[in-house]
């Protein structure tokens, strides 16, 4: 059987859309989205999610925010759950309850330029201002800290010296795209696991320094076949 992905989303749900035509059209037998849930009730993901027939919810915030997420990944079934742009920190009883089962996307090569309050545009500000030539995308496992949990894959990609905020994050945005969904689908699988001792087992895969990057070019079908191999079955 599929497994069953709640994605957890405070924003437009690019991610979202990517992981929905994976799992749709590519990879319908690994799982399948079956829920999209976000902190914020006029979320794009959740616009999205109505439209595509998913269920979405608004999830309730303060006190009773733990309890309410977990009834709804219980009430929905949910196998995995994938943190697609959610800013929220996951309640430490929902990270107990489904550890080594939730999944989150990082635009950025992990553990530089992440923790807390690094997220969007904000981690790409920084990455010029330290003057950094290579940033990257890591999919990582979640743990109570935010950026924290093991990693399962990583994709570098240049930075230019006439970049902006917007034109980098427009060039790692889509190694997300390409990435998150077969380091999910790994995981759906079960070729990537979570130790006992918080590793990431099963060969996390981590590119070769002269893999292709992803430059809005034809080498991005390049960059889209390299990551489906090397999470070939």
């Amino acid at each position: 059987m599929p497994k069953r992905i709640a994605v957890l989303a405070s924003g437009r749900g690019s991610n979202l859309e990517a992981l929905y035509a994976h799992f749709t059209h590519r990879a319908p037998a690994d799982a399948q989205i079956a829920l999209v849930a976000s902190d914020k009730r006029d979320a794009g993901a959740l616009a999205f999610a109505e439209r595509n027939g998913i269920p979405a919810v608004a999830l309730e915030m303060g006190a009773g925010h733990a309890a309410a997420l977990a009834t709804v990944l219980a009430t929905h079934r949910i196998d995995l759950v994938a943190l697609a742009g959610y800013l929220r920190l996951v309640p430490a009883e929902i990270v107990r309850a489904y550890r080594g089962r939730i999944v989150n996307v990082h635009p950025a090569l992990l553990p530089a330029f992440g923790g807390k309050g690094m997220y969007g545009e904000r981690v790409h500000q920084a990455v010029l201002a330290a003057g950094a030539r290579v940033t990257g995308v890591t999919v990582h496992f979640v743990d109570e800290v935010y950026d924290r949990g093991a990693t399962i894959a990583q994709w570098p990609v240049p930075v230019f010296s006439d970049d902006t905020v917007h034109t980098l994050a427009a060039r790692v945005l889509r190694v997300e795209h390409r990435l998150f969904p077969h380091a999910l689908a790994a995981v759906a699988r079960g070729e990537i696991r979570l130790t006992d001792d918080g590793r990431a087992d099963g060969a996390p895969y981590r590119a070769r320094p002269d893999a292709a990057f992803a430059l809005g070019t034809p080498e991005d079908d390049d960059l889209a076949r390299n990551i489906a191999a090397a999470f070939a079955r």
